[in-house]
């Protein structure tokens, strides 16, 4: 069983005050959603949680299993077993899937598993209809929306994380991926004990993807937190019942 603590985490961006004060905890099996309109800080919690560079933390905790990952380099989290799925998939022209994954298996101490990491990419991407001619390209390039995000599914499925982080997995899919790919995360929660926190605008998401828990982001706080039910009242009130929250 693992367990991410978001505590009273502030952040900012520059002279910006983006977070103030989320709280959120997410365990092995679960998943919970994020939504909130745009510019609401939802990205911005990604990217802090996973510590990327140019995001001040002001105050608060990101604790997994315990162990404050403030201060910790991005490698080292994902190590210990956070994953981003990227709203926004790069390209890295010259580096093989097969070469990233290998090293990322090797980093988290799972040398048995490179000698077989052929036979994990065909039959993952055979679970996500993702093409076999696309597992020996350098990484994303020349892949279609849809087909970076396929790709970002079967890194998460081979590298079995403890807590995933998808940033808009939604976005740029079309109703075929968008299911591959969701069911392919809730088969993690059953199989893996996969944790996710879904980050996403829309209720359509969540109608494969089913959320234990779901938040509501506004201005960078979180100003309702219910049951999928939620996500209906968004899908017929908008957020802007919840903007004076």
């Amino acid at each position: 069983m693992s367990t991410l603590q978001i505590v009273d985490l502030h952040a900012s961006v520059g002279d910006k005050q983006i977070l103030h004060g989320v709280n959120l905890t997410i365990s092995s099996g679960e998943v919970h959603a994020v939504m909130g309109p745009n510019g609401a800080g939802k990205s911005t919690l990604s990217a802090v949680v996973m510590g990327k560079p140019g995001y001040t933390v002001t105050a608060g905790s990101i604790l997994l299993d315990g162990r404050e990952m403030l201060g910790v380099p991005t490698w080292q989290r994902a190590a210990a077993g956070l994953h981003l799925v990227m709203q926004y998939p790069t390209e890295v022209p010259g580096v093989l899937l097969n070469d990233v994954l290998s090293e990322a298996l090797k980093g988290r101490g799972r040398d048995g598993d490179v000698g077989r990491l052929d036979t994990l990419l065909r039959t993952e991407a055979a679970r996500i209809h993702f093409e076999e001619k696309f597992l020996d390209r350098p990484l994303n390039v020349d892949l279609s929306g849809g087909e970076k995000k396929r790709n970002e599914t079967l890194q998460m499925s081979v590298l079995k994380p403890a807590i995933a982080i998808l940033d808009e997995l939604d976005s740029g899919l079309d109703v075929d991926a968008l299911r591959d790919c969701a069911r392919r995360v809730m088969d993690a929660t059953r199989e893996d004990g996969l944790g996710a926190l879904v980050i996403t605008h829309y209720s359509r998401l969540l109608e494969e993807l089913k959320p234990s828990r779901v938040h509501i982001l506004v201005k960078g706080r979180i100003v309702e937190t219910g049951g999928p039910e939620l996500a209906d009242v968004l899908e017929r009130d908008g957020y802007e019942a919840f903007k004076n929250t």
